[in-house]
């Protein structure tokens, strides 16, 4: 007789319960140290300057805060499932009554889920009509274009004749026109006004604020407030055509006195080349036709097709966040924009010679 043999039917279901005993735990650790590792993983990909879970911003708390609860309440959901699960598993049938089965199909299943899902809808509405009523003194309108940002600053209020804000120099700026970068005063709300030129795109800070689309056509807003100063990311969301993924931007959010003197500068004028070199390059970059996409305000007034390079020197980066604002970097683009961007729109000026394109770089260093 084999082994099987020396034991009767109740000690092959000892045997195997034993085994099920042991084989459980094992199961629920191993179970246990994927889900860590997965949530590890995941949380890894958080810690960086486009993290949505920084809180830089009022809005960006709120969706942090939102995202955490939510993740606690699918725990939660996932627990009884789980719970319901296991014990169908591994409870003998005799024991679960055909009403304990009912309880638990309908309250696990539908009434449990149901008051968590609703809590949530009802807390997430109620976030976005305050997003949608809040108001700001400062109007930053961005235009989506192939491939890179237009920014505009403004104030849409004007003070009253007795208004106490009236007559200081922030408020006397009405416009300024910036591109592929953005700076934010702290604690300060600010209104986006979002366009796209042709097609669609998505804005997106995730450390400051949410995500909104920009549809040819149409003009959707954002309120956002950033709290904390610093250098954020903010990114293209939509997939949009060739140089998607090389369509980003920097944010900037310092105090409001610095950013009140940074928007005064912004609104001067370029400053004049005085050196030889810098002179030869502004009349090169307009022999060359930059002039007739680019504007450089107090020198080139025409350009209106192109990034406004007004201030260009001022930026950290150059082409929508793909290169730091280097004279090696400017001399490369000038030379080849696709080789750095493919589907840029910009022509490239290989036929220039070297010292054309090195003075007409130097230049543009010069616009700060």
């Amino acid at each position: 007789m084999g082994r099987r043999g020396r034991f009767d039917q109740r000690g092959e279901i000892a045997i195997i319960s034993t085994r099920q005993a042991h084989f459980a735990p094992r199961l629920s650790r191993f179970l246990a140290l994927c889900c860590l590792a997965l949530g590890c993983l995941a949380l890894a990909a958080c810690d960086a300057p486009q993290s949505a879970l920084a809180g830089a911003g009022r809005e960006s708390a709120e969706v942090a805060s939102f995202f955490w609860v939510m993740l606690a309440a699918a725990a939660l959901v996932w627990l009884a499932v789980m719970g319901v699960a296991v014990l169908g598993v591994f409870r003998p049938p005799a024991r679960v009554t055909e009403r304990a089965a009912r309880w638990l199909i309908v309250g696990g299943g539908v009434v449990f889920p149901t008051i968590v899902l609703a809590g949530l809808l009802y807390w997430g509405l109620g976030l976005l009509a305050e997003r949608n009523t809040a108001e700001a003194d400062l109007r930053i309108t961005v235009q989506g274009e192939r491939w890179w940002w237009r920014v505009t600053y403004e104030r849409p209020r004007v003070p009253a004749d007795d208004d106490p804000q009236r007559g200081r120099a922030s408020s006397a700026i009405a416009r300024v026109v910036s591109a592929n970068e953005i700076r934010l005063p702290a604690g300060e709300p600010v209104e986006f006004v979002l366009h796209a030129q042709n097609v669609i795109h998505s804005f997106w800070i995730p450390s400051v604020a949410g995500k909104m689309d920009m549809i040819p056509g149409r003009e959707t807003r954002l309120v956002a407030t950033a709290t904390r100063p610093g250098v954020y990311g903010g990114v293209c969301a939509e997939f949009c055509g060739t140089a998607h993924a090389l369509m980003r931007f920097a944010v900037v959010v310092e105090p409001k006195e610095a950013f009140e003197t940074w928007l005064r500068a912004q609104a001067a004028p370029a400053r004049k080349p005085l050196a030889s070199a810098g002179a030869r390059g502004a009349d090169l970059f307009v022999s060359s036709g930059c002039g007739a996409c680019h504007r450089v305000r107090g020198l080139i007034e025409a350009g209106e097709v192109g990034p406004d390079l007004t201030h260009l020197a001022s930026r950290r980066t150059l082409a929508a966040g793909i290169a730091p604002m280097t004279g090696e970097a400017l001399v490369r683009w000038i030379r080849s924009p696709q080789s750095m961007k493919p589907g840029a729109l910009m022509p490239a000026y290989a036929m220039l010679p070297p010292d054309e394109i090195d003075a007409i770089a130097g230049f543009l260093l010069g616009l700060e």
